[in-house]
């Protein structure tokens, strides 16, 4: 094969620091769309980003030329610049050091994308910490 391909889609999820519900809903579409633009930029086109005051959700192909670290790190440390350059909130803002990220398959792309769009109802019956318990459980990281 003459050529390569690449159709990587990524369940990227991280977290304010110190889990502070830093995200209000009057400044989470600013933030949503910095680092919509900034995925697109590294060349990560978004199919969506939702989240909570404490924590974001991210579906996103990869790029095939950047480590997902490198992308998580250049678009968490860009929008912690962008947040606290603007007047959003009186704290400084902040995320975790860490990151979850999965890879989606084809197959899963609407469960997975419905999954984020809802994260304001998947949370009425269970915090953040559930919920990374029950995505550490299912794909199988609390065995280590």
């Amino acid at each position: 094969m003459s050529q390569s391909f690449t159709k990587l889609w990524i369940h990227a999820v991280w977290a304010t620091k110190n889990r502070q519900e830093l995200i209000d809903f009057s400044i989470e579409k600013n933030l949503y769309d910095f680092i919509w633009q900034e995925l697109t930029e590294l060349g990560c086109p978004v199919r969506i980003i939702n989240g909570m005051p404490d924590h974001v959700h991210v579906l996103f192909l990869q790029n095939p030329q950047k480590s997902i670290s490198d992308i998580v790190r250049q678009v968490k440390g860009s929008s912690s610049h962008f947040m606290n350059g603007g007047e959003f909130i009186l704290e400084k803002f902040a995320w975790q050091t860490g990151f979850a990220a999965f890879s989606v398959s084809e197959s899963q792309l609407d469960v997975v994308y419905n999954y984020i769009k809802n994260q304001k109802h998947n949370h009425l019956n269970k915090n953040s910490q559930d919920e990374f318990d029950e995505f550490v459980k299912l794909h199988g990281l609390g065995d280590k």
